[in-house]
C-alpha cells in the first residue's frame, strides 16, 4: 500500500507544472499493450523502442537479453527509461511465460502466411508486440508461441523497416485506435499512485533524505 501522506509530502517538493505533467502523462498510460524486444544487437534500437513506448503511453517494456546483454543507451532513450518500466529477461521462455501469466496475447511482428494487417488488428485484446533481431528476426520459439502475426502494409521495393520505426508505427496506430473504444485501458488507481511515488523518487534529488526526515518527525 502506498503511504498517501508521504506521497503528498513528496509532491509538495515538486513544482506545480511538474506535478501537473505527471498527472497528464499518467492519465494516458496503459498496460493494455506492451512491447518485447528479443536479443536486439544495436543498442540504439532497443533504446529507441523504449522512447517510443514512453511517447505513446506504453508503461512496460520487456527486454530479452539471451545472447546480447547490454545496458540501455541513456543518450538515445533521452531519459525515457526513467518513466517506462523495463522488465529484463535472460531467456525468451521466461519472458513468454511471464507475459502469458499476465494475460497478454503474443503478437509476432513479422511477415507470415497467416498475418494480420495493421489496420485490421483487434485492439480489444491485451497484446505484447514482439520485435526480433535486426538480421535474423524473431526466434522460432516466439513464432511457435505467437497467437497472431502482425504486418505493416508496405508498397515500396524495401520489404522491411528498422525495428524502432516499426514499433513507433504500430504503437501510434494501436494506441490511437484503443482510445476510441470503451475499453478500460488506463492504469488502475493503485498503479497510478505507485508511479507517482516512483517518479518522485526519480525526480527529487534529495529523495532519501526527505523520506528519512518525514518518518523521523
Amino acid at each position: 500500500m502506498i503511504d498517501l501522506k508521504l506521497l503528498e509530502h513528496l509532491e509538495g517538493c515538486l513544482t506545480k507544472s511538474r506535478k501537473a505533467r505527471f498527472d497528464a502523462v499518467l492519465s494516458q498510460r496503459t498496460k493494455h499493450f506492451t512491447v518485447a524486444t528479443e536479443d536486439v544487437y544495436q543498442l540504439h534500437n532497443t533504446s529507441a523502442v523504449i522512447r517510443s513506448c514512453d511517447v505513446f503511453g506504453i508503461q512496460e517494456v520487456n527486454v530479452v537479453e539471451e545472447r546480447n546483454t547490454k545496458r540501455i543507451d541513456k543518450e538515445i532513450a533521452m531519459g525515457s527509461q526513467k518513466w517506462v518500466d523495463v522488465n529484463r529477461f535472460h531467456s525468451v521462455k521466461n519472458c513468454l511465460l511471464d507475459l502469458k501469466q499476465k494475460g497478454y496475447q503474443i503478437v509476432a511482428t513479422t511477415p507470415h502466411k497467416n498475418d494480420t494487417l495493421l489496420n485490421d488488428f483487434d485492439v480489444t485484446k491485451k497484446a505484447c508486440f514482439f520485435f526480433g533481431r535486426e538480421t535474423e528476426g524473431l526466434s522460432e520459439e516466439v513464432i511457435d508461441k505467437a497467437d497472431c502475426f502482425l504486418k505493416i502494409p508496405m508498397v515500396g521495393f524495401t520489404e522491411s523497416l528498422n525495428i524502432s520505426v516499426s514499433a513507433a508505427i504500430i504503437l501510434q496506430h494501436v494506441t490511437n485506435k484503443l482510445k476510441q473504444t470503451d475499453i478500460n485501458w488506463q492504469l488502475t488507481k493503485e498503479e497510478m499512485l505507485e508511479k507517482r511515488l516512483d517518479w518522485c523518487r526519480k525526480t527529487i534529488k534529495s529523495y532519501d533524505d526527505i523520506v528519512e526526515r518525514f518518518y523521523s518527525r
